[in-house]
């Protein structure tokens, strides 16, 4: 275990420059999780991707991977890496409040995202890095945060401009690394299908276009592991955080119509609303948006139990759904009108489901099982690297079908 310790930017790039660049040789058992943000389930059948196809052949491939609600970036990348629920890891939507903090925290500000306090379990690189292994969690959610007390070996900072080719060169640079210093678990993240899907909506040749680029990454990284002599020896893992529903014009929620936008302070707006009344106006905000269509209305009390979030502070008071395929509307974000899809609806819809694939000495080969919630992945990942797992909502009995072997 290193409290707090991280190894720089610079002395990775000169360890990576002083590492041999032949065939790797000794390699500890080693997983490469891959995100590739927004990539719905049924985007691997559209005939787009030959690269993933061909991992899936040769390894296994679940139907789809269920995420967890509210089905947003943050919360289920967060799920994944954590095996628990966003009730327990604590980062429950891409902005919140925490009143037991007293601060607001969003994806797009860095002092809450480097802020440890928010992050409530164990990732994966810190059980790891407990246990005496390196970690390179690239890009990952909660990587640029000491969790408990402990940073990966190596972090670096989210930078939205770097190409997705240089994402694999920094990766595979690690893996370059003498045995001493090369990290067992390493992370990337693709986020051009999710732009693309906001952006145009699901079907559009846009969305085509991204989801072909990122097949195109994954085979560059796959190259640059045969090239390196270990193609078969790394345990591949690739994931993605939830679906994507297309969104239309016609199917708008006009909240401003129902309620004065005064009454309440929006963590999110659409499709799930997560609000938090003024003081003395919860009543009257859960009573009119009960009026509401094509929109199912909660109190933070009346929650469904398969939401997994009773019991959290940090959930507010009003939490609203809009059906599939509508958005939730007001004057003062007029520039969601332009999005064409859109995630953050119920968990069980369709459309939401992402993807789970994985090939390696590990897994199963040409095996397809059935859809299994995030939240075993963290297990899985820990039996592959020798692991003993921390606390987890999830189980390894509920994904042990993809692995090889007893």
């Amino acid at each position: 275990m290193r409290p707090l310790g991280v190894v720089s930017v610079v002395l990775a790039a000169f360890l990576a420059a002083c590492a041999r660049p032949s065939a790797i040789e000794s390699l500890r058992p080693t997983v490469v999780l891959v995100s590739i943000d927004g990539f719905r389930w049924d985007y691997l059948d559209r005939g787009l991707t030959p690269n993933l196809t061909r991992l899936a052949g040769e390894g296994v491939r679940a139907e789809a991977m269920i995420p967890v609600f509210p089905t947003k970036t943050f919360p289920n990348h967060v799920s994944i890496v954590t095996g628990r629920y966003p009730v327990h890891h604590g980062i429950i939507g891409n902005t919140f409040t925490a009143p037991d903090l007293g601060v607001r925290f969003s994806i797009y500000d860095p002092r809450s995202v480097h802020d440890a306090r928010f992050w409530l379990a164990e990732p994966i690189w810190v059980t790891a890095e407990r246990q005496g292994q390196r970690t390179a969690p690239f890009f990952w959610p909660g990587s640029e945060a000491p969790i408990g007390g402990v940073r990966p070996a190596y972090s670096v900072p989210y930078d939205q401009e770097m190409p997705d080719p240089a994402r694999v060169t920094r990766l595979l640079r690690w893996l370059d690394l003498s045995t001493r210093w090369r990290p067992t678990f390493l992370t990337m993240y693709l986020s051009g299908v999710d732009g693309a899907g906001h952006s145009y909506g699901p079907d559009a040749p846009q969305t085509r276009e991204a989801i072909a680029h990122a097949d195109t990454i994954i085979g560059m990284l796959v190259d640059g592991l045969a090239k390196r002599g270990i193609a078969d020896r790394v345990n591949l893992i690739i994931v993605s955080d939830h679906g994507m529903a297309g969104l239309s014009p016609d199917r708008v929620i006009d909240l401003d119509r129902y309620l004065p936008s005064e009454w309440i302070t929006v963590d999110n707006l659409s499709p799930t609303l997560m609000a938090w009344p003024r003081d003395g106006l919860t009543d009257s905000v859960y009573t009119r948006l009960k009026t509401v269509p094509h929109l199912t209305v909660f109190r933070r009390s009346e929650l469904p139990e398969r939401f997994h979030l009773q019991g959290s502070v940090r959930v507010p008071p009003i939490i609203a759904l809009a059906d599939p395929g509508w958005k939730i509307q007001q004057s003062s974000s007029l520039l969601r009108l332009s999005r064409s899809g859109d995630h953050g609806y119920d968990d069980t819809v369709t459309d939401m489901r992402a993807i789970f694939l994985a090939r390696g000495p590990a897994f199963l080969h040409g095996v397809v099982v059935r859809p299994f919630r995030n939240i075993h992945v963290y297990a899985l990942i820990a039996k592959v690297l020798g692991l003993k797992p921390g606390e987890t909502d999830g189980s390894l009995d509920s994904i042990r079908d993809v692995l090889a072997g007893p």
